[in-house]
């Protein structure tokens, strides 16, 4: 059994942690996202977390599971996934040459026990082009994450740099999650998937 339960279907989670030499176990949460409000995007992208965790780790009460989500706070509004093709091109179009702030709320629990963070990063993103927005909106990978862009795929191009955790930016800081494992007792290095001499 792998020690650790990813509540996510985000593959850029899943490659993070496993480039960390962790190999989680994945199940999907199925949480409804569209109905959970929060007074300020850091607390939703919190609060989404901790749904998601909590129904995964439902009769899973031995099992360390985590659960994140992100949020990228745009002129004081909450901004997660583009419903479709327009809403992304337009996103981008008033994003360009601006910073937003990308919140990812993380929820590890095992048990009854439970310990919940929020990562804050903030993003600058470059001043692309209507064609280079276009292109990257036909592209589909804006439509799928959270604010519309990544850093670690055809997006990575139009953010010009960042202040905070790199890793943040795909959706799981795994400094915090180190710190949060440490409070359960684990060890981050007792999780390595790799063979330790």
């Amino acid at each position: 059994m792998r020690p650790l339960v990813l509540a996510s279907a985000s593959p850029a989670r899943l490659e993070t942690l496993r480039r960390a030499g962790l190999e989680p176990e994945v199940i999907v949460s199925g949480v409804d996202e569209t109905e959970v409000v929060a007074p300020t995007p850091g607390r939703l992208a919190a609060v989404l977390a901790e749904l998601k965790c909590r129904a995964v780790a439902a009769g899973r009460p031995d099992r360390l599971v985590l659960g994140c989500d992100s949020v990228l706070e745009f002129d004081g509004e909450a901004l997660g996934k583009p419903r479709d093709p327009e809403v992304a091109r337009e996103r981008w179009q008033a994003m360009r040459g601006n910073a937003g702030v990308l919140h990812t709320g993380h929820c590890l629990r095992r048990g009854d026990d439970e310990v919940v963070r929020s990562v804050a990063t903030r993003v600058h993103f470059a001043y692309v082009t209507d064609e280079e927005i276009d292109a990257y909106v036909a592209s589909g990978e804006p439509l799928q994450v959270a604010g519309g862009f990544t850093i670690d795929g055809l997006g990575g191009a139009f953010i010009s740099r960042i202040e905070g955790d790199h890793h943040n930016v795909t959706g799981l800081s795994l400094p915090v999650l180190r710190e949060m494992l440490h409070d359960f007792g684990v060890l981050w290095t007792d999780l390595w998937s790799i063979r330790r001499p």
